[in-house]
């Protein structure tokens, strides 16, 4: 039998045998979560219904919880931290409060790109950040990230601002692929493209495609696929009928992702419940609820897409290290400070 199906056999006895192990050692799950979406109790409920485990939530941005746990240190409940996006994941590893696990599980599921390579944090849904375009007043998108800079896209676009997590991202991507002058070239492109001041969320991206007041935005994939799935103010079908999509970088990097995803906290009291959570959470029917109830792409291979994300299309992610990717949002936050990007 191979590694990678002996090992699935052991990930689907393991969740087949965790309510006998909840049961013989009271099952409890302290879970610290930035994650702020109704449709992840399902996850929650699920896995208490498999395993006997109550998870106890605290909820809060990712940079309350860090400093939370360090401020409780050996003393702190938290068993678990799950966030969004990379740059904080590498953040709660640098601050010391997640801790490597051994789990073959882990490691057989999750790619190797999605996951710190001293097994600190995982990725366990991806949002692909791409291009959305009118259609009517685009007939040329772009087709990669630098293309976004073009002069042909003067006054067109709309971004959110720098102290976004997910533009300090992607840029910090376009640093770790093309270096960081060209990065700064493009940030400044980008600033004279801009069709108003950076401002809103992902989703105010896409109304500015509606309301005429740009003709290309930036956005994750699973806003718009939301609107696909279920009503969003101001994204009706006929509106969502004249936005067009591009996965950028496809002949070249492949499209940027973010990632949520989490860790074992480094002081963990129920540290086995721990494990075996982030283990549920790879398994096929949590990932196929990251992309059901949330309209996010799996992080394992081979999961099928609900329906609303499937409309969007399969794409070829950057394989870069995320890591690395982290590691550069201080060079990032200078140069959009150097080129007046708000």
């Amino acid at each position: 039998m191979n590694t990678v199906k002996s090992t699935l056999l052991a990930l689907a006895a393991s969740v087949v045998g965790q309510a006998t192990y909840a049961e013989s050692h009271g099952g409890e799950l302290n879970l610290y979560s930035s994650r702020h979406y109704d449709t992840d109790e399902r996850l929650y409920s699920d896995f208490t219904d498999l395993t006997g485990i109550t998870i106890n939530r605290i909820e809060g941005n990712a940079d309350e919880l860090i400093a939370r746990i360090q401020a409780e240190g050996r003393n702190s409940p938290a068993d678990v931290l799950l966030t969004v996006d990379t740059s904080r994941l590498e953040r709660a590893k640098d601050a010391g409060v997640l801790q490597s696990i051994d789990s073959d599980v882990l490691e057989a599921r999750v790619p190797a790109s999605l996951r710190d390579s001293d097994n600190e944090w995982f990725g366990f849904s991806q949002r692909a950040r791409i291009f959305f375009y009118n259609k009517t007043d685009v007939t040329n998108p772009p087709l990669d990230y630098l293309s976004l800079a073009d002069p042909a896209y003067e006054g067109m676009v709309c971004h959110r601002s720098s102290t976004n997590v997910y533009t300090q991202t992607l840029l910090s991507a376009i640093i770790e692929n093309h270096g960081a002058e060209a990065a700064q070239e493009w940030a400044q492109g980008v600033v004279n493209n801009f069709a108003r001041d950076p401002q809103g969320g992902d989703t105010d991206q896409l109304r500015g495609l509606v309301s005429g007041e740009c003709a290309v935005s930036v956005s994750n994939t699973y806003y718009f696929a939301r609107a696909l799935r279920t009503d969003v103010d101001g994204l009706d079908d006929e509106a969502l009928e004249n936005i067009g999509w591009v996965f950028p970088a496809q002949n070249a990097e492949g499209a940027h992702v973010n990632l949520s995803g989490g860790g074992v906290a480094v002081n963990a009291p129920n540290r086995d419940n721990a494990i075996k959570f982030l283990e549920y959470l790879s398994s096929d029917q949590a990932q196929q609820y990251f992309s059901a109830g949330n309209d996010e792409y799996p992080a394992v291979p081979g999961v099928g897409l609900s329906e609303s994300v499937a409309k969007l299309g399969l794409f070829r992610p950057d394989a870069v290290d995320l890591s690395n990717v982290a590691k550069n949002i201080a060079t990032a936050q200078e140069i959009f400070n150097q080129v007046g990007w708000e």
